[in-house]
């Protein structure tokens, strides 16, 4: 695995957020990823040491203040989603890819069941079967990730 180049992950982190502020329109609002919730996970399991939590946070703050939503919200289920990501970085080499795949689909439902959770706490209505899609879309974002720059592999003995 060729070590990632700091450059490479503020890239990825302007292009996720040129996709998050690109004005979608019909069925796009419904299936639309979180483009860096997708980016920042990935670099958060590929190379924790250019990524962190506090880089997670500032990622979500920044949907927070792009969106209009309710400062702090994404920010927060953007680290929670962060840190339960990196409580099994290191295992997680060691699934196979659909172990994998679930893991990143309980991951991207969790941060989308937060959003939902602080979305009702404020008063906010339950919405309808199509709220869960962008997890789909998440996935396939992340196969796209993996296909640019490879999938987790386990790190080399010194």
């Amino acid at each position: 695995m060729k070590p990632v180049k700091f450059g490479t992950f503020l890239f990825t982190m302007l292009i996720g957020l040129i996709f998050q502020l690109y004005p979608w329109s019909n069925a796009g609002i419904i299936i639309r990823p979180d483009f860096l919730l997708v980016i920042m996970i990935y670099w958060v399991l590929q190379a924790p040491y250019h990524c962190n939590i506090g880089w997670v946070w500032f990622a979500g703050l920044l949907v927070d203040l792009s969106t209009g939503s309710l400062l702090g919200q994404h920010a927060l289920t953007f680290a929670i989603t962060a840190f339960l990501g990196l409580i099994y970085q290191r295992r997680l080499v060691l699934f196979n890819r659909w172990q994998l795949y679930l893991y990143v689909i309980f991951l991207f439902g969790v941060q989308r069941g937060l959003i939902l959770l602080l979305k009702l706490f404020a008063g906010g209505e339950l919405p309808d079967w199509t709220y869960g899609l962008p997890v789909l879309s998440d996935l396939i974002l992340w196969q796209c990730m993996i296909i640019w720059f490879g999938e987790l592999t386990r790190p080399k003995k010194l």
